[in-house]
């Protein structure tokens, strides 16, 4: 979730074309459950990455999703009961509980609907911010009369998660070349994580010190910004918010009918 530099077609865009296109995803995303059209949704946003040399960096959280729909089956097998019965869970030749659990036709399109909306979304997303510097996005925000708080939220989560995970990584690898065993199993992972979390958590606090006296040095309060460089859209912009007004239309009136 950081921004890529590369220079492809969805690079030049103006970042209010990829936000659109982010935006028009999520909205075609929930407005339907049918697992056809989010799988042709879902492609489509993998076909725009395709296209513009950014697969590699998608592929990075199929990982996470697979984990995801694994989490959201089970959740949905053990809560919807509707539709054809496939399975269950505990065979009915076992006494007394045979036959609980069952796995339903239902649940499985529930779980399979919404992974693949999490994947569109997430993908549509991650496009956003792997292909516009972080600085054009605040000034997109800022234009279109975003609160400036929530923009400095905003960017203070794209810019910072990641580095709170690298950092956490290598305070792992330390730890480890230091020879720290906390041990195997569950309990020796959860006594890992202390060595982990203080050190993160002070040098965090140390870090937002810094970051709120540099805030206030370069005139946060004043109000007044200076953009470093004035972006307009081009003809691609306006090819792409075409093509994609085109697609949701259709997508739409293949849900209506």
């Amino acid at each position: 979730m950081q921004y890529v530099t590369r220079e492809s077609a969805f690079h030049r865009l103006h970042p209010l074309t990829k936000l659109i296109f982010a935006i028009v995803v999520v909205a075609l995303a929930v407005l339907t459950a049918d697992t056809m059209m989010l799988t042709v949704l879902a492609a489509g946003v993998v076909a725009v990455a395709i296209a513009s040399g950014l697969a590699r960096d998608l592929l990075r959280q199929v990982p996470l999703l697979i984990s995801l729909a694994v989490s959201l089956l089970i959740l949905t097998v053990l809560t919807i009961r509707s539709g054809e019965t496939l399975c269950y869970l505990i065979p009915p030749s076992v006494p007394v509980i045979g036959g609980a659990l069952p796995v339903t036709v239902g649940a499985i399109d529930l779980a399979v609907a919404m992974s693949l909306r999490f994947a569109a979304m997430l993908f549509a997303f991650q496009l956003l911010v792997i292909s516009t510097q972080p600085r054009d996005l605040v000034h997109l925000l800022d234009r279109l009369r975003m609160p400036v708080d929530y923009t400095l939220m905003f960017l203070i989560a794209l810019r910072f998660i990641p580095s709170l995970q690298l950092e956490a990584k290598r305070i792992h690898e330390a730890q480890l070349a230091r020879a720290y065993n906390p041990g195997k199993g569950v309990a020796g992972k959860v006594r890992g994580l202390f060595p982990i979390i203080i050190p993160l958590v002070s040098n965090t606090l140390g870090k937002a010190t810094v970051l709120g006296l540099t805030i206030d040095l370069r005139g946060y309060r004043s109000g007044k910004r200076t953009p470093m460089r004035e972006l307009s859209p081009g003809r691609a912009d306006y090819a792409g918010i075409c093509c994609m007004g085109a697609a949701a239309v259709g997508y739409l009136a293949v849900l209506i009918v």
